[in-house]
């Protein structure tokens, strides 16, 4: 599994011109589910994003997590985060999970997390085309890639 995580002040999520989810500070998740992805990829990854350490202490320091500031979290399914570019100019998506696997590995994936952070955690609909605002704060990007783990 691959996340794109952003720092955020506030984030939002449409589908068909309506607001599906919305969060203020914290957490902007774009989650790409891939073939031979499992429920251990979904803990490690859950673990990660909810204490990983990106949020300013009194100092300025990038020092505290999710957790420590009691923000919010925004995941969003996106396919596109497992495509491969080796060749051509456009986008390979054969290592992408089908239905079957990427649906209850997103949904355990959002359901953890809220449950790790003790809030709910906002979602958009998997496979909807959906529209994304945020403000990125910082700005503060960054990729986790489960199968880098080790």
């Amino acid at each position: 599994m691959r996340l794109v995580i952003q720092r955020v002040s506030r984030a939002s999520v449409c589908i068909s011109g309506e607001t599906h989810g919305a969060i203020g500070r914290g957490l902007m998740i774009l989650v790409g589910v891939a073939n031979g992805d499992t429920s251990a990829d979904v803990e490690w990854l859950v673990a990660k994003t909810a204490a990983m350490r990106i949020f300013p202490d009194e100092n300025g320091v990038m020092n505290r997590s999710l957790i420590d500031i009691g923000g919010e979290a925004l995941a969003v399914s996106q396919f596109t985060l497992t495509a491969s570019t080796k060749k051509g100019n456009r986008p390979s998506y054969i290592h992408a999970a089908g239905h079957d696997i990427a649906v209850p590995l997103y949904d355990m994936y959002c359901r953890r997390l809220s449950e790790t952070i003790g809030k709910q955690v906002a979602t958009g609909v998997f496979g909807a085309d959906m529209q994304v605002e945020l403000i990125n704060d910082g700005p503060v990007t960054i990729i986790i890639d489960s199968r880098l783990r080790e």
